[in-house]
């Protein structure tokens, strides 16, 4: 194991050093005393583990192709943008816009997320990118969502706090979201539905909650005892009746 010392470090100097060592095979590196540096993974194509011990800044893993990155804290707005491949798990929140244009990889949040989780997702193949959330998602989860899974477990939150933020869901036309127990009608976008669960789903969804656990503790039964709100969209083209010719 490879340990770097983020402390005093711009963000340049930081990726720099985190590249050359995985440039020369570590496959175990931790980095402690992160403090806000950006762009920390962006782009890197390696099956390391990358451990991060502090607050990572915007754009974690952006265009990232198969690192795993284990946050020992909080991370700021955009983690995983564009993601081709890899793992992100959180040990904390997240801020905004997690995820953005995902298209491949798994991103697993302890808590909460911000706003736009999941916003222009997508998926291709056997390319299907997933989002995990353990807490609550801001306004906007799923905008535009093409494809890929997003998942809100709702855990630890007050009596009073609501699991999704409003708009949940506009502009998707891809890609399915669960919910753990019940969304209002007015919080969802007017291009989504609630449908019942499938077998398949049951098993997808347990897949997902099992590796949470695994990461993050709890009981998979117990959070799988309550029942899940499985969100897709009416139809894959919302808005092709804007782009035709009359």
């Amino acid at each position: 194991m490879i340990v770097l010392n983020a402390k005093g470090l711009y963000y340049k100097q930081l990726n720099g050093k985190i590249r050359e060592e995985l440039a020369t095979g570590s496959e175990d590196l931790v980095v402690k005393n992160v403090n806000g540096q950006r762009y920390i993974g962006d782009g890197i194509e390696s099956k390391a583990r990358l451990t991060l011990k502090g607050t990572p800044g915007n754009d974690m893993a952006a265009f990232m192709n198969g690192l795993e990155i284990f946050v020992e804290g909080n991370t700021q707005d955009s983690i995983g943008n564009t993601m081709n491949d890899g793992k992100i798990v959180v040990y904390g929140g997240s801020g905004d816009t997690v995820g953005y244009a995902m298209r491949g990889g798994e991103i697993f949040i302890r808590d909460n997320a911000g706003y736009r989780v999941g916003i222009h997702m997508k998926e291709y193949q056997e390319k299907v990118p997933a989002i995990i959330l353990g807490g609550k998602a801001g306004d906007f989860l799923g905008e535009y969502m093409a494809g890929g899974v997003i998942v809100v477990l709702g855990l630890g939150l007050d009596q009073h706090e609501e699991i999704v933020g409003s708009y949940c869901g506009t502009g998707m036309h891809g890609g399915t979201m669960y919910i753990r127990g019940e969304v209002d009608d007015y919080k969802l976008g007017k291009e989504v539905k609630v449908m019942e669960l499938s077998e398949d789903d049951h098993v997808k969804l347990k897949r997902y909650v099992d590796d949470y656990v695994k990461y993050f503790g709890g009981n998979s039964e117990e959070i799988l005892g309550k029942p899940f709100s499985k969100l897709i969209p009416y139809n894959k083209r919302p808005y092709g009746n804007l782009y035709c010719g009359w």
